[in-house]
């Protein structure tokens, strides 16, 4: 039986609990899931691309279902170079889902043969953002509780 794989892509910076619950849920509907990691050269962010690839390697060692992947240019690119059948993406509110609708009809119009599919973050999470993150770790506060278990951020700091 041929191996379904999806890419779940974004920028995961820092990956948090909310994604780690789609990772989850993904898992139940495809075989395997590669986190694509987005790496925008132009954008500066908190964690190098690299350093956000080893925290989601490290968080799923010993998990072959999951694996973290840089990657530039188009998603729709990066997919179809995968083997990926589908593209995860993960909705919070009703202006994630007018975003990601967009997003879809284009991607299909441009790789008709990927499926977006959607999925609700779960509600004990769904406030959780990486921007958030970044803004509380900014001021000096701990974002301990925004993290996956066991994730220590000072460890992928550059």
């Amino acid at each position: 039986m041929e191996q379904r794989t999806a890419l779940f892509p974004g920028s995961f910076d820092p990956f948090t609990r909310g994604h780690q619950a789609l990772v989850a849920r993904a898992l139940k509907l495809f075989d395997r899931v590669v986190v694509g990691i987005g790496d925008n050269p132009a954008k500066r962010g908190m964690l190098p691309a690299g350093k956000r690839q080893a925290l989601i390697e490290d968080l799923y060692r010993g998990d072959p279902r999951v694996e973290a992947q840089v990657y530039t240019g188009l998603t729709g690119d990066f997919a179809t170079a995968i083997g990926a059948v589908a593209i995860i993406r993960g909705v919070r509110n009703t202006t994630d889902f007018e975003y990601e609708r967009t997003m879809e009809a284009a991607n299909l119009r441009l790789y008709p043969h990927l499926t977006t599919v959607m999925l609700f973050t779960p509600p004990d999470v769904a406030d959780i953002s990486s921007s958030t993150v970044r803004e509380v770790h900014a001021f000096g506060r701990s974002v301990r509780e925004f993290l996956p278990e066991g994730v220590e951020l000072e460890n992928y700091l550059p």
